[in-house]
């Protein structure tokens, strides 16, 4: 028998959202405009080496891209947690729709955790219920909202652990941007802005990278380029809608209708534009900066 939906919302606010939230953040919160690489001393790989990242350029998301993320988590049984917290809204109910993508796909046991507030996100609750997860995901919305909820927090250092064990976290928009170590289109004035003081640091489950989104669809293919310009150390990676990579250690894999756009790579990207391309099915070394052949994969 198909066990029944298990969707808990865990949504609290703090009563006085702007002021608060500020307060908060600048008590607690690290300093955002430290290095973009986001580089401990003695790590080595671009990705976590034990767990995966989904990170996709925002659009539908097709439901193979949806059902590889739900594996990776460990089946439809699986504990997923939802962080919708880029989004506009203060509260998320049972019934969002943003979790549809994951009920169609079969995932049955999902749970809601939203906050303005970054006391709730150094809390017990919040700590429980992502120690017990095995997948995380993190919808579209604004990159700011993260940085001011989490960055720094018990909550992140949770997600860190996660991928340590196995599990799988991913995002799509501004919830693939924040992935990153060097936070691209975080200010809160508008996003086309790439590079805001104060809003430069992401999770940086890739480090050393900058995640880029809507590349095509709104027609991003060389803002990276400002970037890599004051950061050259920083690899630049952009997707178009719809398109994901599924990375592990080194790799990743893309997947989608769409392209992977990979600026200051290992390959030379020829006169016409500042970057190379990849299609699904291809994989890009993220140390080498270059694509992997079949034959090595």
């Amino acid at each position: 028998m198909i066990r029944a939906h298990r969707i808990i919302v865990l949504a609290l606010a703090c009563a006085v959202a702007a002021c608060s939230q500020a307060t908060a953040r600048g008590a607690n919160a690290p300093a955002t405009s430290a290095s973009p690489s986001g580089r401990a001393s003695g790590e080595r790989t671009i990705a976590p080496a034990a767990g995966h990242l989904v990170v996709v350029g925002g659009g539908q998301i097709a439901p193979a891209i949806v059902s590889r993320f739900i594996e990776l988590a460990g089946g439809p049984d699986a504990p997923i947690v939802v962080i919708p917290t880029a989004g506009e809204d203060s509260v998320y109910p049972t019934d969002w729709s943003g979790l549809g993508m994951f009920t169609r796909a079969g995932a049955r046991n999902l749970t809601i955790i939203h906050t303005r507030d970054r006391r709730l996100a150094e809390s017990d609750s919040f700590a429980t219920l992502l120690r017990r997860a095995r997948g995380v995901w993190f919808p579209g919305g604004r990159q700011w909202r993260l940085v001011d909820a989490y960055l720094g927090t018990r909550s992140e250092r949770e997600l860190h652990a996660l991928l340590a064990r196995g599990g799988v976290v991913g995002g799509t928009s501004a919830g693939a941007s924040i992935l990153a170590s060097y936070l691209v289109r975080g200010a809160r004035e508008g996003n086309t802005i790439m590079m805001a003081p104060g809003y430069e640091q992401g999770f940086g489950f890739l480090r050393d990278v900058a995640v880029d989104q809507h590349v095509g669809a709104r027609k991003r293919e060389r803002d990276l380029q400002q970037v890599i310009t004051v950061h050259p150390t920083l690899l630049g990676l952009g997707l178009d809608e719809g398109t994901a990579i599924v990375v592990r250690g080194d790799r990743a894999e893309v997947m989608g209708p769409g392209l992977l756009y990979v600026h200051n790579g290992g390959e030379s990207p020829g006169t016409e534009q500042p970057y190379v391309t990849l299609r699904a099915g291809e994989t890009l070394d993220l140390r080498a900066r270059r694509r992997i052949s079949a034959a090595q994969r």
